[in-house]
């Protein structure tokens, strides 16, 4: 095994991946820079799950490698995955997976808890991030109590809450509407800068990616090249969902 490159939090090469003997990825290899925005665009089936997923240690590749901060994550075991995943990751799916007895705060502050926080300590970082997305409101109220969009910021709430080095967000503003989903990308993406995250993005929108600090390409689970060149640069996308958080 040959390490990354260091300036590169996370890096695959030539990972391949098959759902029931149906290929998800095909050789793709990237690496994402530290406190980048990186957006992985492509249609629907075209692997970028599968990737986040290998990226984030859910999924281990078949074949290739998966390194986080030169080290290498494809040869850790199951337990030491989930460890990773909590202590250094977030992640955010298009529909905002609450636990429904839990308060609004309680699930801001869960992955603080399971990580070793203080209740105190997870309570006032759950407020914090609550009050910045507008929900301090909605603390102490149950999740189906709320909006839709409402729901997805809680998530986002909750993914920001645990100040991870990288949060993952799977096609986060597939499920809300318009003016909706670009609040809602601004305010994640205005966090993410501000306190250093690296994002990895998977979307199907080039509205969305565009507001990335850099984009790849994703067709039948395999990274393909844009009529511009190998990665696509979101300076104008970047401009138009800047937002102060």
């Amino acid at each position: 095994m040959v390490a990354p490159p260091d300036n590169d939090v996370l890096w695959a090469r030539s990972a391949h991946y098959s759902h029931s003997g149906s290929p998800a990825l095909t050789g793709v290899s990237l690496g994402v820079r530290e406190a980048e925005i990186l957006a992985v665009l492509g249609p629907r089936g075209s692997g970028k799950t599968t990737l986040l997923r290998c990226l984030s240690g859910q999924l281990v590749p078949q074949q290739g490698e998966v390194w986080f901060n030169s080290s290498p994550v494809h040869t850790l075991g199951r337990v030491a995955r989930e460890r990773l995943r909590l202590s250094r990751f977030s992640w955010i799916d298009p529909e905002p997976l609450l636990v429904p007895e839990l308060t609004v705060r309680e699930n801001t502050a869960l992955p603080l808890l399971l990580d070793g926080a203080s209740h105190r300590e997870a309570k006032h970082t759950a407020l914090q991030w609550l009050e910045r997305l507008d929900l301090g409101a909605y603390a102490g109220k149950r999740p189906h109590t709320l909006l839709q969009a409402q729901r997805q910021r809680v998530a986002v709430a909750r993914a920001l809450a645990a100040a991870p080095t990288v949060l993952f967000a799977d096609e986060p503003t597939a499920a809300l509407h318009g003016a909706e989903g670009i609040q809602l990308l601004r305010t994640l993406l205005a966090a993410a800068r501000s306190h250093g995250i690296t994002v990895v993005l998977a979307t199907h929108d080039p509205d969305v990616a565009a507001c990335a600090d850099r984009t790849v390409l994703l067709r039948d689970g395999r990274r393909i090249s844009s009529p511009t060149g190998p990665d696509t640069v979101g300076d104008k996308g970047r401009a138009a969902c800047s937002l102060s958080v």
